[in-house]
């Protein structure tokens, strides 16, 4: 049950990701007609776009969703799980105090991640 829904949340990471990276590239070429949240300097983390990084995440995630029964599968999965959310308490902090735009998306992204870490934790081997 808990492999499923980590695997559940990984895909529902996919989308989120696949669309804030489509919305990115479309910021880059100048074809989005309202602010978004992908236009600024924290919708990058070491100059690579942040859907594109949480895009290779969660497709990893899924990858090794059916291999957490091996420990090392497992603290890997839960330790990139402990970065992404560890950038997204930052980056909720972000959206709340400092951009202050709606994202409903970067939300979704956020909860994902922290609800990963809670499930990781219960299908530790």
């Amino acid at each position: 049950m808990i492999p499923a829904g980590i695997a559940l949340l990984a895909v529902i990471g996919v989308c989120v990701s696949a669309v804030m990276l489509r919305k990115q590239l479309r910021a880059e070429r100048g074809q989005l007609s309202e602010p978004s949240v992908v236009m600024t300097s924290r919708a990058r983390a070491a100059g690579v776009p942040n859907a594109l990084l949480g895009l290779a995440f969660y497709i990893a995630v899924l990858a090794s969703s059916a291999f957490l029964t091996h420990r090392l599968i497992w603290e890997a999965v839960f330790g990139a799980s402990l970065l992404a959310a560890g950038l997204s308490v930052f980056l909720a902090y972000s959206l709340l105090l400092v951009t202050r735009m709606p994202c409903p998306l970067c939300w979704t992204g956020h909860v994902v991640n922290w609800t990963l870490v809670v499930l990781l934790l219960l299908a530790r081997p």
